[in-house]
């Protein structure tokens, strides 16, 4: 008689078979380099959903290229999840059919060609998530068989040090290791002491020492030399329009240009306002070199991490006191956790697109182009959870009695034109079709136009949230889109009206003298001069060495 009683513990059983297949017993987690092709395809079998450790800055890339290799005959149709697609392996795997489905968040370096494969039905794609979205659902329905991650070093106990680019290591390990996956690690180096565990041996199931240490990239850094008038002038209008009008005092910057103008002149027109102690005092963003003179100045308290930044390593271990840093000096960083902070616990996301729409939704996935969109949907959206008060989120309150209620500031800092011409300001997304040609059910939006409560850019200020109307947040997003298809239709009878409302504002209404945006308010003007500013403690990666 068949025993039809169900089974409880078939991946458990089925993860035993294939570590014994490679020949690895209990306390045994070590293989070497030379028999990765082995390892992947012993304890990978067609079909698996497979994480794949490209964050937005470390990469497993020995263990991406090595599955790219493998025989196709052998192991084929992987799922694969890859928070950020950033490595040219990430997608030979597709192209040579050794997978064929990808949930992603970000694929800012291959989202050209991602597109190209998508348009080719060679990739089929899953969704395009935010990156706690992602990692929530490795949690729910899409755990992954097998995880591939990369650490700084290991121990005899395969237990691992991750250091200052922790980022998501830990929560893909969770995720696989304790429903019964196969957690694989490459390590830079196998050494007989740890500075700190940041993830138990007892997590990790097999360790190869790489022949190379895993890719980093200095994603965050961005050079002053190139930050012109234009970016000074929206650095200013944005202190004064919106950093100070609502005492901003806990933010997250998005990467760029735009908001490294913004760090840099805190030390000097900020403080020709007297905001200091009053804006911008806690940070939840990657360590930005640009924040150094901040820092160094006295305008931040604290700066919670999402990852690190190469060449930072030296000045955060001598910052205790603004980094989260563990006895060893080095950073402790997490992705989610900061992605939670950026959520719950500030005061405002301010980040910029490649294009936004006249009701304020906006995209980072253009024609051709799918990038993908990271955390900013996370932190660029009012969180109704919140539930505790500041200057900033009570200034922007609605309601009476039981229904009143904060929001939190989610602002859109852009140019009017992006370089080239091409008008930031547009009908209708290319997200829209993109979306319909690649078989999604939603458009892949990236902030929704109804979260977004202020849009900064060189003209002037829209303050959505005042709008009493959908038009009239059109009518302001209009006031503000200089000659732009979406500004070219602003009345400019209205326009005046929304600035006697204090809808919209212009610099001369904020007091902005454009005049004085020119780089002589930058606290720095050269990576030489961040340097200069960290006391010789950052050491700037070698493509930036400009000085």
């Amino acid at each position: 008689m068949t025993d039809s009683r169900p089974q409880w513990s078939t991946r458990r059983a089925e993860k035993q078979l294939r570590l014994a297949q490679l020949g690895l017993g209990a306390g045994t987690k070590f293989v070497d380099a030379d028999r990765i092709d082995d390892v992947l395809t012993t304890l990978i079998r067609p079909h698996d959903r497979v994480s794949l450790e490209g964050d937005n800055q470390k990469q497993a890339d020995f263990l991406a290229q090595s599955l790219a290799e493998v025989d196709p005959a052998r192991l084929h149709d992987l799922h694969l999840l890859i928070s950020s697609v950033s490595l040219p392996a990430h997608l030979d795997v597709f192209e040579r059919g050794i997978a064929s489905r990808l949930d992603l968040a970000f694929a800012g370096p291959q989202s050209l060609r991602l597109a190209q494969l998508v348009e080719d039905r060679v990739v089929s794609i899953g969704a395009i998530h935010t990156y706690v979205e992602l990692y929530a659902r490795m949690f729910v329905d899409l755990a992954p068989r097998v995880a591939l991650i990369c650490a700084e070093a290991a121990d005899a106990a395969g237990n691992l040090y991750t250091g200052a680019n922790t980022e998501d290591t830990p929560t893909i390990v969770e995720a696989t290791a304790f429903h019964d996956g196969i957690v694989i690690v490459q390590v830079n180096r196998v050494v007989d002491e740890l500075p700190r565990v940041d993830i138990p041996g007892g997590w990790v199931d097999v360790v190869i020492e790489s022949p190379r240490p895993y890719k980093l990239e200095p994603l965050f850094t961005r050079d002053p030399a190139k930050i012109g008038r234009v970016e000074i002038l929206k650095a200013m209008i944005a202190i004064r329009g919106v950093y100070e009008r609502h005492e901003v005092a806990s933010l997250n910057h998005g990467i760029g240009f735009d908001t490294a103008a913004i760090e840099l002149v805190l030390p000097t027109y900020g403080e020709e306002l007297g905001l200091r102690g009053r804006i911008a005092k806690h940070w939840v963003l990657n360590p930005h070199p640009t924040l150094m003179p901040a820092i160094e100045s006295g305008w931040v308290d604290s700066v919670h991490c999402f990852g690190g930044e190469p060449g930072m390593e030296r000045y955060v271990a001598a910052r205790p006191d603004v980094f989260y840093t563990g006895s060893d000096g080095s950073l402790r960083s997490n992705r989610v956790l900061a992605q939670l902070a950026g959520q719950y616990a500030i005061d405002m996301f301010i980040g910029s697109s490649l294009q936004i729409d006249g009701d304020g939704n906006s995209s980072t996935v253009t024609a051709g182009r799918l990038a993908g969109f990271g955390g900013a949907p996370n932190m660029g959206h009012d969180p109704h959870g919140r539930r505790h008060g500041s200057a900033a989120w009570l200034d922007l309150a609605t309601g009476d009695g039981a229904s009143r209620r904060g929001q939190k500031l989610v602002v859109q800092l852009v140019e009017t034109f992006k370089a080239g011409g091409t008008p930031t300001f547009v009908d209708r997304l290319d997200a829209v079709d993109v979306g319909a040609q690649a078989g999604m059910p939603l458009a892949p939006v990236m902030i929704y136009g109804d979260d977004v409560s202020h849009v900064v850019t060189e003209e002037g200020v829209a303050y959505l949230y005042k709008a009493a109307s959908v038009a009239e947040r059109r009518e302001a997003i209009s006031a503000v889109a200089g000659a732009t298809p979406i500004g070219l239709r602003a009345d400019p009878d209205v326009t005046e009206r929304l600035r006697r409302d204090g809808v919209v504002a212009f610099p001369e209404d904020l007091d902005v003298d454009v005049r004085r945006a020119d780089r002589s308010l930058l606290a720095a003007k050269s990576i030489g001069d961040l340097e200069a500013w960290s006391g010789g403690l950052y050491d700037p990666p070698a493509r930036f060495r400009n000085f």
